[in-house]
């Protein structure tokens, strides 16, 4: 009997080692002060910024989807990693934390060392644009689980927020203004409609135009999740903000109602912001009606926040010094927490 190995067995060890090696200054790049060590420890140390008198952590847990069934299907995977991080950091920053660091979970069929310094280096840019520090993650190499080329992540946003000054929507009033942030495109969410719609229904291809849009296939969907940490971190520091919500799975039409208190209830006007092309393609294409494209994509609003009528203006006056584009949106109305369009 020949004798048999870890990596006859489909665990290349080796490998794993020069991916680990690639990486390294990949994660050295999003350094942070507060970080103690570096990569290859059995866990990450990180101090609690200076400055807190009653700091909160502030976690969250996230993936990116079937999203990464484009990012396979193109061999392009410098892009996925900055959805990873945006899912994370941008729920903690729903509730005023800063991002503080951040670690990743790599599955995969076969290590290719190569391609995960790809997709880890698109984490680390995500880190870098919410200027949180990656300070460690797992690979690890399932053949029998992924078939091969496939591979799934998921990934750990940790921040730090003062308890008194966290952004919990208890004190949202009626006729407080609602605010969204333009996103990038689909961000990370409704792909398995999205995909159904341009892969069945258009018949298209990876190079091919997406009718309306002036990109292909690959450039649209493969177009990362934008990251809104900096900009709104910078608004807290000067006005206070009642209520925010990162629009997910779900839209706006599902994700709002889940920072509003008993008896609050947006009112918000469709027609106060530009809808990116690559919305009404799908649309279009697969027949679908108008709340189904609510609850299932973005429609070009990434986040929202909720302020009051005197902040408005000093908000969308700081953002869009920030590189934002920026819409007043709607107000709070009474009613119970949900969403009326108008």
């Amino acid at each position: 009997m020949d004798p048999l190995t870890y990596r006859a067995a489909g665990v290349d060890i080796q490998a794993g080692d020069l991916a680990v090696r690639r990486i390294a200054p990949l994660a050295a790049s999003t350094h942070r002060p507060e970080v103690l060590g570096g990569i290859g420890a059995f866990a990450a140390f990180c101090r609690v910024p200076e400055g807190y008198r009653d700091p909160v952590l502030v976690s969250s847990t996230d993936g990116v989807g079937t999203k990464l069934r484009i990012a396979i299907m193109a061999d392009r995977h410098d892009t996925v990693g900055i959805d990873l991080v945006a899912m994370g950091v941008n729920d903690v920053l729903v509730h005023g934390a800063e991002p503080l660091f951040f670690l990743d979970y790599l599955a995969v069929n076969r290590v290719d060392p190569e391609r995960i310094e790809a997709i880890v280096a698109g984490i680390a840019a995500g880190c870098r644009q919410a200027g949180c520090a990656l300070v460690g993650g797992e690979t690890a190499e399932m053949g029998s689980f992924y078939a091969p080329g496939e591979y799934d992540l998921a990934g750990f946003a940790v921040g730090v927020a003062e308890r008194s000054a966290l952004v919990t929507g208890q004190h949202v009033a009626v006729g407080d203004r609602v605010l969204g942030l333009a996103s990038s495109g689909l961000h990370s969410n409704g792909y398995t409609l999205a995909r159904e719609a341009v892969f069945v229904r258009m018949g298209l291809k990876l190079g091919d135009p997406i009718p309306g849009t002036g990109r292909s296939v690959v450039e649209e969907l493969l177009e990362p999740t934008r990251i809104y940490v900096k900009p709104v971190l910078g608004v807290l520091r000067e006005v206070t903000v009642k209520a925010m919500a990162h629009v997910t799975g779900g839209g706006i039409s599902e994700n709002l109602p889940r920072v509003l208190p008993s008896g609050r209830r947006a009112r918000i006007d469709p027609a106060a912001w530009t809808v990116p092309p690559i919305f009404p393609a799908i649309q279009r294409a697969a027949a679908v009606d108008d709340a189904e494209m609510r609850r299932t994509f973005n429609m070009g609003v990434g986040f929202v926040l909720i302020v009051s009528p005197a902040d408005i203006a000093t908000v969308i006056e700081r953002l869009q010094t920030a590189g934002e584009r920026c819409f007043e949106i709607g107000e709070v109305v009474a009613g119970e927490p949900g969403v009326d369009y108008v």
